[in-house]
């Protein structure tokens, strides 16, 4: 990382890592369900417990995401949400002192028809910590991750279960910040159990690095949260978390979203809300 940038990834997993718990990272699509909603779900996010946020850039064909991300994209797309409006979210919540790590997930056709060049650049000056750019694999990052190291932007790549061996070796050379594990073979989506070989799965990719990593992809329960906190450094929660957004009013959306990860992180020994949108 850039030297006169602070490494907030690097600084969370080292607080995360001495308290002896998994890092809380919510996911939710910039620009939704409102277009300047982003900062609101945020704030609440953190008052929650998250310990960093992915900001999802709308993109009209999120081929690795299920209905719920999709659904939200496109609500997103039609409010004219543009990779412009994800960067100024980012702008607006810095500007408001807001410090945990602002990381943003998408795919590479809406940063390549920014400019990529601009939008790393972009993304650096508001205050991005990070990219996971889901249908970029390293073996073509090329031009891209030159670009982002030299900006002091993390590059975070994902893995699967299918992941080879010789995949896994190549992502733990070129990841940064942390490694992203996709729970299970398939889309996003919240579901009740997770895979019964995940913990063989994180463990093939512990062998080739020493590198935080995340678990994605299904996770929607305080079970899972425990289950996940044995084996890997963080959970992303996803679908879930959309859906605690989509199916709650936006007067009591903060409350909504503080009680939801107050559960899942367990600060709130209370059943989980159940919510009604399924993908």
């Amino acid at each position: 990382m850039s030297t006169d940038r602070p490494d907030r990834i690097a600084e969370l997993f080292a607080r995360t890592r001495a308290e002896r718990r998994p890092a809380i990272i919510p996911f939710i699509p910039a620009g939704w369900p409102e277009i300047d909603a982003t900062s609101e779900i945020v704030r609440a996010a953190i008052a929650g417990g998250a310990d960093a946020l992915e900001l999802g850039l709308p993109f009209s064909d999120p081929l690795a995401d299920g209905s719920t991300n999709q659904h939200a994209y496109d609500e997103a797309l039609a409010q004219g949400v543009t990779p412009a409006t994800v960067l100024n979210n980012v702008r607006e919540l810095r500007g408001d002192g807001v410090t945990i790590p602002l990381i943003i997930m998408g795919y590479i056709n809406p940063m390549l028809a920014y400019g990529i060049d601009a939008f790393i650049r972009n993304a650096v000056e508001v205050g991005v910590d990070a990219l996971i750019i889901v249908d970029m694999p390293p073996n073509e990052a090329g031009t891209v991750e030159i670009l982002a190291r030299e900006a002091g932007l993390h590059l975070i790549f994902l893995v699967a279960p299918t992941s080879t061996d010789e995949r896994l070796r190549l992502v733990a050379d070129h990841a940064r910040g942390f490694i992203y594990c996709v729970s299970l073979t398939g889309i996003t989506g919240a579901r009740q159990e997770l895979s019964k070989d995940l913990e063989e799965f994180v463990g093939r990719v512990r062998e080739y690095t020493e590198l935080p990593l995340a678990v994605g992809f299904g996770i929607s329960r305080r079970e899972h949260v425990e289950h996940v906190g044995k084996i890997a450094d963080a959970v992303v929660i996803g679908s879930a978390f959309v859906n605690v957004v989509a199916n709650t009013p936006r007067i009591e959306r903060a409350a909504a979203i503080r009680h939801y990860l107050e559960e899942i992180s367990g600060r709130r020994n209370v059943p989980i809300v159940q919510t009604d949108r399924s993908d």
